[in-house]
């Protein structure tokens, strides 16, 4: 795999740089990414069952990985718990955002998102030069043709997504075949976990945000 960067410095053209990592391995991509931009950069991580699959990745292949977490503060318990058991099995040490503190849900689902994660997302990501994510083209229509590499326009920066082309039965079998520690709502039906107010069991992200026309909180979301 070629670097991101040319010899002179400057990136290389997304679509180009996407379609050459498209046939590598998620370790593959990933190895590259952190050759090219550690420590500036770091993964994104909600302790879904694709995070844990990649901190392990990650963890493997450097220590000191970075990897951060926006505490939204209305977190299910069982993420929390994720959280700590996590930290605790694989050494990492998670970087927490703290959501600036609104009262309830007084704006509506998209402004709650908004100050909650985007916000702080975007503070995060103003000191890095390429973010790791958990996004799988099968998870919605929307994340449909997600590319395991692409640039970030609306943030300024590399976007790695090296589980892009994965199935879940796969993420199961690399959960179980390392033995990794995994959110414990997803035994209960529920495919996509974010806060507690707005989350139900569901296949997919149909329990993201139920019977609302949302199924991105704003994180992945083009402007």
């Amino acid at each position: 795999m070629r670097s991101l960067t040319t010899e002179a410095g400057t990136t290389r053209n997304p679509a180009g740089a996407g379609s050459e990592v498209e046939p590598l391995s998620a370790q593959e991509i990933l190895a590259q990414a952190l050759e090219d931009h550690h420590p500036r950069m770091a993964l994104a991580c909600s302790f879904q069952k694709e995070e844990a699959v990649l901190v392990h990745m990650l963890l493997e292949l450097a220590p000191d990985a970075r990897v951060f977490t926006i505490d939204t503060g209305v977190l299910f318990a069982e993420t929390y718990a994720t959280w700590r058991e996590l930290e605790q099995r694989t050494g990492v040490e998670v970087e927490v955002i703290d959501a600036l503190p609104v009262d309830g849900r007084p704006w509506g689902a998209d402004r709650c998102c908004g100050e909650r994660k985007v916000a702080a997302l975007e503070a995060m990501l103003g000191g890095l030069d390429a973010w790791v994510t958990g996004v799988r083209r099968e998870q919605s229509p929307t994340r449909a043709a997600a590319p395991k590499l692409g640039w970030d326009a609306d943030h300024g920066l590399w976007k790695v997504s090296p589980l892009a082309d994965w199935s879940e039965d796969r993420v199961w079998e690399y959960l179980k075949e390392h033995d990794l520690p995994y959110n414990p709502l997803h035994d209960r039906g529920y495919a996509s976990i974010g806060c507690a107010p707005c989350t139900l069991p569901g296949s997919g992200r149909e329990g993201r945000w139920a019977g609302q026309d949302k199924t991105e909180c704003g994180l992945h979301s083009e402007r």
